[in-house]
């Protein structure tokens, strides 16, 4: 249960109100948004507060600045792209604090919105600056403080902390949304559940690693970090990413996984094989590496599959993807589950397709996606972490064919191991 208070539950009517968003979406070269998932996501929440006549401020932060004048980096583009969604004139103010911002919203009247410039413009807002996030009060003339980014609470920052700490703050309805589902499905998820992690770095994944390997039935290794706990079993990956710091580490994780094994019915998957490469590049030349020398018939989905038999990855190649025989067992192994949480993707999926929506390697994801969506037949939960697997699917269109798509990337796998979010935290109880 949610133990923040919510819009619903604090009076807002007439207020005006500042609105913490999450808008760092991406963008695409001209500078118009690329996916407006996680804007489409916080009009719920702009919406209730309108009907509340509230007066809406909002504040985001938009990639990372390398100075004021980063217009890279601009809200400038967000900001169009909500007025459309919500076919109204949203003000956008080039500032965020400062007389330019107290100008823009001296006059504003119930329903307005106003959209400030990204707050990582100034450093303070990383530094959690009590000064800086009293200035943006002073500035809008807030009266209540909303957050709503949940791709952000897990930074205690001046527009995540400190601010919540000047005047009420509540949640939003997509926050309470996010923790709501996160926090049950990792409670009380209905088995079986199947974890599927991805991603390069053991170290990013870590806790959630620990955190499956205790309840999970099936867990499944994926992507690049797949690369580190092949070569801590011995097996060549040739020029692959690998974390080499976390090889012990990957290791440790093993013989919990054998001690786990000997406890309870568990099943811990690495890939059997995998897409290879020397170059990270859509026209480049791939094969099939089948490290556990796996008999496969069916590979019509992937590169084409070299003439002589291969078993193990050259000195110059580099394992991009899960090959055809892990992808089949992974999405058969999905057929069996009532619920899965998948967070990383299995391949290089940021390379583009030659000819198609599905670049080389991306066909484990695809794979995977097939199988949550019931393509085969049975449609387990899904609940989809933030960052690179939610970029895929967003990407692909595909976001509403899944139970539940984070818009949080490390905030997501923090609430996933169990830890606090300093962002959360911070706002009223239901009980004050």
């Amino acid at each position: 249960m949610f133990r923040k208070k919510n819009i619903h539950e604090f009076d807002l009517h007439g207020k005006r109100v500042l609105l913490r968003a999450d808008y760092n979406v991406p963008l695409e070269k001209d500078g118009s948004v690329a996916s407006s998932y996680r804007i489409e996501q916080s009009l719920p929440t702009i919406s209730a507060l309108q009907e509340k006549g509230c007066q809406i401020v909002i504040i985001s932060h938009l990639g990372r600045p390398k100075g004021p004048d980063d217009k890279s980096c601009s809200l400038k583009p967000i900001a169009r792209e909500l007025s459309k969604l919500l076919n109204q004139s949203v003000l956008f103010v080039p500032e965020c604090v400062g007389d330019s911002v107290k100008r823009a919203t001296a006059d504003m009247q119930a329903g307005d919105i106003v959209m400030l410039e990204n707050v990582r413009f100034h450093p303070e807002e990383e530094k959690n600056d009590e000064s800086f996030a009293k200035a943006i009060i002073e500035s809008t003339g807030a009266e209540v403080f909303v957050q709503d980014g949940f791709g952000v609470v897990h930074r205690a920052h001046a527009t995540t902390d400190a601010i919540a700490r000047q005047i009420p703050a509540v949640a939003g309805l997509l926050l309470e949304h996010e923790v709501d589902t996160i926090t049950r499905v990792m409670s009380e998820p209905a088995h079986p559940l199947m974890a599927i992690i991805g991603g390069a770095k053991i170290a990013d994944k870590i806790d959630i690693i620990h955190k499956f390997l205790d309840t999970a039935d099936i867990v499944v290794i994926g992507g690049a970090m797949a690369n580190t706990f092949l070569k801590a079993q011995g097996v060549e990956v040739g020029d692959s990413l690998v974390d080499d710091e976390e090889l012990d580490t990957a290791h440790d994780i093993m013989n919990k996984v054998r001690r786990v094994s000997k406890e309870r019915n568990f099943v811990f998957y690495l890939p059997q094989d995998g897409v290879v490469a020397t170059k990270l590049d859509k026209q480049t030349e791939t094969r099939i590496v089948d490290w556990d020398a796996q008999v496969i018939a069916d590979i019509e989905a992937y590169p084409r599959r070299p003439k002589a038999e291969a078993s193990h990855v050259r000195d110059r190649e580099k394992i991009l993807d899960i090959g055809p025989f892990s992808g089949a067992f992974i999405a058969g192994a999905a057929q069996m589950v009532n619920t899965v949480v998948w967070n990383g993707t299995m391949g290089v999926t940021e390379v583009s397709a030659v000819h198609g929506p599905v670049g080389p390697f991306s066909h484990g994801t695809e794979l995977v996606i097939d199988a949550l969506v019931g393509k085969y037949g049975h449609r387990p939960f899904s609940l989809l972490g933030g960052g690179d697997t939610a970029g895929y699917v967003e990407e692909r269109g595909m976001n509403d064919m899944f139970n539940h798509v984070s818009t949080g990337g490390g905030a997501s796998l923090e609430l996933m191991a169990g830890r606090d979010l300093p962002g959360v935290s911070v706002l009223w109880d239901k009980d004050s």
